[in-house]
């Protein structure tokens, strides 16, 4: 018998602001002329195969995914994998474009046909892809939204974890990782109330095949520690 988490049902969004300071005229190209060319077609939702250059094997699903560290790493570890990568802030969009594009390529230089950008709520992308049409789903360094009224908001909630369980594959992979207190309770009290998932321990130490990211850096940095979780659909 699990135990229940009493929450609020989760907004729409996830967010706040999705801009920080003023765009520089580089990374409003990149917003205005890459961004474009890359963006994961709502067209594709239901056919998810179909966003790609070529139809792959394998998607892989990435939600918030900061600086475009950890996604740029996993799709140059894995070329062939169809990868998602979802964000709405508008200075970790430019991150990663600019790392794929260079100065003044904004609008002619080739972009990977296997990496593509959903840059609105990953949650309505959830409720709209097929059933177990997703492989592996990353949740690195999540906003954690820390006042109890916020809970809401966390990726990691009751509501959420249903529909990651309904999109993913049997015996699919969930990672997450979390260097805040609150959300690492968090975490383990909503996945220890559902029984979609296989659960085990966090490791205190990032495994390996997991990139590290500049907020994992930051954490270390500043003497936090980070947990990461591997979760198995079952």
């Amino acid at each position: 018998m699990t135990a229940s988490v009493d929450v609020k049902a989760s907004p729409d969004r996830l967010y706040g602001r999705q801009r920080g300071h003023p765009l520089r005229p580089r990374q409003q190209r990149l917003l205005d002329q890459t961004l474009p060319r890359m963006r994961f077609p709502e067209s594709a939702i239901a056919d998810p195969a179909a966003g790609f250059g070529h139809r792959p094997a394998q998607i892989w699903l990435e939600v918030g995914f900061g600086g475009g560290e950890h996604s740029l790493a996993q799709h140059a570890a894995h070329p062939d994998v169809g990868y998602i990568a979802c964000e709405v802030f508008e200075n970790g969009l430019c991150s990663l474009l600019s790392r794929v594009v260079p100065d003044d390529g904004e609008a002619t230089a080739p972009v990977p046909d296997m990496l593509r950008i959903w840059d609105e709520d990953a949650r309505i992308l959830l409720r709209g892809l097929p059933d177990a049409s997703i492989d592996r789903l990353f949740l690195m360094f999540p906003d954690p939204w820390p006042k109890s009224r916020h809970a809401k908001r966390r990726f990691v909630h009751p509501e959420t974890v249903k529909q990651a369980a309904r999109i993913l594959r049997p015996g699919a992979v969930w990672r997450v990782a979390s260097d805040d207190p609150t959300y690492q309770v968090w975490v383990e009290e909503v996945m220890g109330a559902q029984e979609l998932f296989e659960t085990a321990p966090p490791a205190t130490l990032r495994p390996e095949g997991w990139p590290p990211t500049r907020y994992e850096a930051k954490a270390l940095k500043a003497g936090r520690q980070p947990l990461y979780w591997t979760f198995i659909r079952r």
